[in-house]
């Protein structure tokens, strides 16, 4: 980079782009949609009559035509290739989302997770012939109790809002065992709390009680302490928190509310920057969700579904849900009813996602103990490379202070340029980079929030800085139109996404005919 932070490397003028007769440009095909493309009369596979039958769906079985357009083998895999040359991936670059870390998949795991008797096996096996299946569960469920030191883990959530319930709810059966289901209807929320936090108590009919951040972007031992009360049933918090920051007070936050005789949450969809180093047991807390698909490797249920797996403190083991696994000598098996058991109940049909357990022990096992702490590591390393080198140009809401794994940054460098947080993000789709997550946390203006995430190589991670300076450069020296129609070389270019959210077209419908 020189010495305004720009790229060296020489940039090379392009002619006008010509009119092309197809719509293409290249290798950037022109894709119309499919029921433009094929026709309702025509199918690519032969298929014979039925021979007489009777149906079997009571009735509902359809009356008409399905109304699919047909298309020829060839035609399909080119219309599937070419939609799927139009989205950005993780395979592709960098994919800096914060509050989603969205890394780099091994394909070590998805080897793994394809692997015969974890791929085909199916939920209503008899467990006599699962016992492999249920053994890796077992060994999963051992590294996430060691990793957390927590007493108890349901492997059932599909996803962090699913585990979030699950959590919640055997807090909610806790409180009931003692008689004070009908006193402590509070959960206290963080200003700065995931979305899911507060919907997910409401859901399970607490009212919720906003507990302010400080200026500092941290929570308060003081301001927990004012709103706690005998109302109170617990308390949901991220850390670290949505802000990028580790909450220094969480040890004398939990002490507040176990005498308080509430319970502690957290949330744990930034568990990724703290493994290995952190151990939420340690810290005070009773129940915690953890991400399977965003810290252990497929990043937001990439092959699958998710799973949000739940760590219980002793205090909350005695509710988890069933099914959970039992050993029974050198034999498994899942318990599937709660009686004689404290637990709340049934979370899901069936007990998880093969594949994501699969994939989160190979990403464990891969790594080890002193693997994983290097990956947090690297993580807080990269996002903080990142803090470094842009808080020249950039400006911080809490002030330059050393992040955990996402740095964010707010719109206050922008001012008075005309260029809001969404047109620079826009920008960033010209440049082939993923934009960051903008607009969160709510209590920052106009926030850009940056997760590098560990999997990033230096060399990546240079190139993602450099790129953007140089478009925070041409921002502050009123290029405005760089970034007013950005993004110019996506497929659709820039949409009308307030149309587009309120009033979707979800039908196709024929065009009009043409007359001659």
């Amino acid at each position: 980079m020189n010495s305004e932070g720009r790229p060296t490397q020489p940039q090379i003028a392009t002619p006008l782009a010509p009119q092309t007769f197809t719509g293409a440009r290249a290798l950037q095909i022109h894709e119309a949609l499919i029921f433009d493309t094929g026709r309702l009369d025509f199918t690519g596979v032969d298929l014979d009559p039925p021979k007489p039958f009777t149906p079997r769906l009571g009735g509902l079985e359809r009356k008409s035509e399905i109304g699919l357009p047909g298309l020829s083998e060839p035609e399909t895999m080119r219309h599937y290739v070419r939609l799927s040359q139009k989205n950005y991936a993780i395979d592709m670059g960098p994919y800096p989302l914060g509050s989603c870390t969205m890394k780099h998949n091994p394909r070590l795991n998805e080897k793994m997770a394809r692997l015969p008797g974890f791929a085909d096996i199916h939920p209503l096996q008899p467990v006599s012939t699962v016992q492999g299946a249920l053994a890796l569960m077992e060994e999963l469920a051992d590294w996430l109790l060691k990793l957390t030191n927590m007493d108890a883990v349901a492997l059932t959530p599909k996803a962090g809002a699913h585990g979030e319930m699950c959590g919640m709810m055997a807090i909610k059966a806790a409180i009931s065992a003692r008689g004070e289901a009908e006193t402590r209807k509070v959960v206290l929320a963080p200003e700065s709390a995931h979305g899911t936090n507060p919907a997910t108590a409401a859901a399970l009919g607490f009212s919720v009680r906003a507990v302010p951040a400080g200026a500092d972007g941290l929570v308060h031992p003081e301001a927990v302490a004012a709103a706690l009360g005998p109302d109170v049933a617990a308390i949901m918090l991220t850390n670290p928190n949505t802000c990028g920051l580790f909450e220094r007070d969480i040890v004398e936050i939990a002490r507040l509310v176990h005498e308080a005789g509430a319970y502690f949450y957290c949330d744990g969809a930034n568990f990724n920057a703290i493994v290995g180093k952190v151990r939420p047991g340690d810290l005070g807390v009773d129940a915690m969700h953890i991400n399977l698909h965003k810290t252990f490797s497929t990043p937001h249920g990439g092959g699958g579904p998710g799973a949000g797996p739940v760590v219980l403190s002793s205090r909350l083991a005695p509710f988890a849900p069933v099914p959970f696994l039992k050993r029974e000598g050198d034999r498994l098996t899942l318990v599937e009813e709660t009686e004689g058991t404290q637990s709340f109940g049934r979370m899901a049909a069936f007990h998880g996602q093969m594949g994501m357990f699969v994939r989160a022990l190979a990403y464990m096992l891969s790594h080890g103990a002193d693997g994983l702490a290097k990956a947090s590591e690297d993580a807080v390393l990269a996002a903080n490379y990142v803090r470094v080198c842009l808080n020249d140009l950039f400006s911080s809401p809490f002030g330059d202070r050393i992040c955990m794994h996402e740095v964010l940054f707010d719109d206050r460098w922008l001012k008075d340029t005309g260029i809001t947080t969404l047109d620079f993000a826009k920008a960033m789709i010209d440049e082939g980079i993923h934009p960051m997550t903008v607009y969160f946390p709510l209590v920052v203006h106009g926030a850009m929030l940056i997760e590098p995430t560990e999997s990033e190589s230096i060399v990546s991670l240079t190139l993602f800085i450099a790129t953007l300076r140089d478009l925070a450069i041409r921002a502050l020296r009123g290029e405005t139109e760089r970034f007013l129609g950005a993004p110019y070389y996506a497929p659709r270019k820039r949409l009308d996404e307030t149309a587009a959210a309120r009033k979707p077209v979800l039908r196709w419908t024929p065009p009009e005919p043409i007359e001659d």
